[in-house]
């Protein structure tokens, strides 16, 4: 990445001199372009990074970020990070020694109560404080300067970014910047204030001692410096100039045709369910008047989501979706409650498409890998745009706070629907269909057309779980 620093630089002060016109936005669907940009636009910071995310993993590429945003600090940027606590519990101690930074403040969204008490406190409280608990913050958001905005489905870790040697996501990001850029900044306040958030050094059971913090960057930067990380550096040296990439995909529409949208803090409390993201994405699908095409990996449209999809095909509305296969989830739990919807949806008309495990879409600098679907998007009749996190299942309409962006721009859903088109291609996806009341799935491998009758590259003990935890009654939680 040291070579790319000043590209970058210049490529975030482009886009930062746009705050006083029409904003600009860039898809963001290759995952190295993705890290690259979170890692350099951090470098280029002059005044504020504001992170939120569900989930920052201690791996190669969540330390290589670590070490940014820590070098971020040391040159007097604020940094505000804002993480769900339900992957942190018990890894606290990185966060507190971050904590010790005077330009670094570091919180959590609804925190564990017990954690002195380790697993039994974790599972006491799934037990008897479920409607608490199970209420997480699902948004991801990278802001700098309150100029360039980044979010999508995308976490920090290594299956985001190519580097996971077990499986990595296809995944999408917008880059924001410009006048709406305060409408994210509007939305992280809103959470950083909530008192569902608390201090990390309020609620952490581990006391760091004064030295740590130095501790910690000594140990970024050897994490920095190791074999698997320089491979990685390297790879992304390979990469086109950053503002070359930003140019090819960028768009202007006007900032009235741009709205971030994210749930209300309020819905992790689990009492009722305030207005938010559900409505918005229920009233933007059920507005198409030709087409929709909607990408979610963890695909559960529950009853009522299958009737909106069934009332847009008798008007005459095509609907095309993609989700991943049983071989490409990563949570069986999902694919058994979204089996039960397949042949519905199919004898009303919908095109299905699931994604493939393997291939090219799953290679990783460390191994050959596999791919799984993590993309949450949807385009509406070719100039309504969503990318966000946002995924079409309950978990995401009535438990987890949701965060995505609604933009009303043709060449922005043209580019949309390439990435849906280019992920259905049969080289990477199966189409799912009847044949006989039968499910069908067909592809070409090596010109050949292939059709099978049960589930693809799936193992046996796969399929057998996906199918006895279908029969749970545990659709509401999926």
């Amino acid at each position: 990445m040291d070579r790319h620093e000043t590209e970058t630089t210049e490529a975030v002060t482009t886009a930062q001199a746009l705050a006083g016109s029409p904003t600009s936005v860039s898809l963001v669907s290759d995952n190295l372009v993705a890290i690259a940009l979170r890692a350099l636009s951090a470098r280029s910071a002059k005044k504020t990074l504001d992170l939120q995310y569900y989930t920052w993993a201690d791996d190669v590429t969540g330390r290589l970020l670590g070490r940014e945003v820590l070098r971020a600090a040391d040159r007097g940027v604020r940094v505000r990070l804002l993480l769900d606590d339900l992957w942190v519990r018990g890894g606290e101690g990185a966060l507190i020694a971050l904590a010790q930074h005077p330009s670094i403040e570091v919180r959590l969204f609804n925190p564990f109560q017990l954690r002195s008490w380790g697993a039994l406190g974790s599972a006491i409280e799934l037990l008897f404080a479920s409607y608490r608990v199970n209420h997480r913050m699902h948004n991801k958001g990278w802001i700098v300067d309150g100029d360039l905005f980044i979010g999508g489905g995308r976490n920090i870790g290594d299956a985001y970014f190519d580097a996971s040697s077990q499986f990595n996501f296809r995944d999408l990001d917008l880059a924001l910047a410009g006048p709406a850029v305060s409408q994210a900044l509007a939305i992280f306040q809103r959470y950083w204030t909530n008192r569902r958030v608390r201090p990390i050094e309020q609620v952490a059971v581990a006391r760091v001692a004064p030295g740590r913090l130095d501790e910690l960057r000594r140990r970024l930067e050897d994490a920095a410096g190791s074999l698997s990380a320089t491979a990685y550096r390297q790879r992304l040296h390979s990469l086109p100039a950053l503002p070359e990439l930003l140019a090819t995909k960028r768009v202007q529409p006007t900032a009235d045709k741009i709205r971030i949208l994210a749930d209300p803090p309020g819905k992790a409390l689990g009492r009722r369910r305030p207005p938010g993201m559900l409505n918005a994405v229920r009233n933007a699908i059920g507005s198409a008047r030709t087409h929709v095409v909607l990408i979610s990996p963890y695909f559960v449209p529950g009853r009522r989501g299958a009737r909106l999809l069934k009332a847009l095909l008798r008007r005459g509305v095509a609907v095309s979706i993609l989700t991943n296969s049983l071989a490409a989830t990563d949570v069986l739990a999902v694919h058994g409650g979204y089996a039960r919807y397949r042949r519905p949806l199919l004898r009303a008309g919908v095109t299905l498409h699931e994604l493939k495990r393997g291939g090219q879409e799953g290679r990783s600098l460390f191994g050959s890998g596999g791919a799984s679907l993590h993309t949450k998007a949807f385009v509406i009749d070719g100039q309504c745009a969503f990318v966000g996190s946002f995924n079409l299942d309950p978990r995401s309409a009535n438990l987890n706070t949701e965060m995505g962006t609604f933009i009303q721009d043709g060449e922005l859903s043209r580019q949309l629907q390439e990435e849906y088109d280019r992920l259905t291609d049969p080289a990477r996806s199966w189409r799912v269909g009847l044949e006989h009341g039968r499910l069908v799935w067909r592809s070409e491998v090596n010109g050949q057309m292939r059709v099978l009758h049960g589930e693809p590259d799936a193992t046996l003990t796969r399929r057998m779980l996906a199918r006895v935890l279908g029969w749970l009654p545990i659709e509401p939680q999926l």
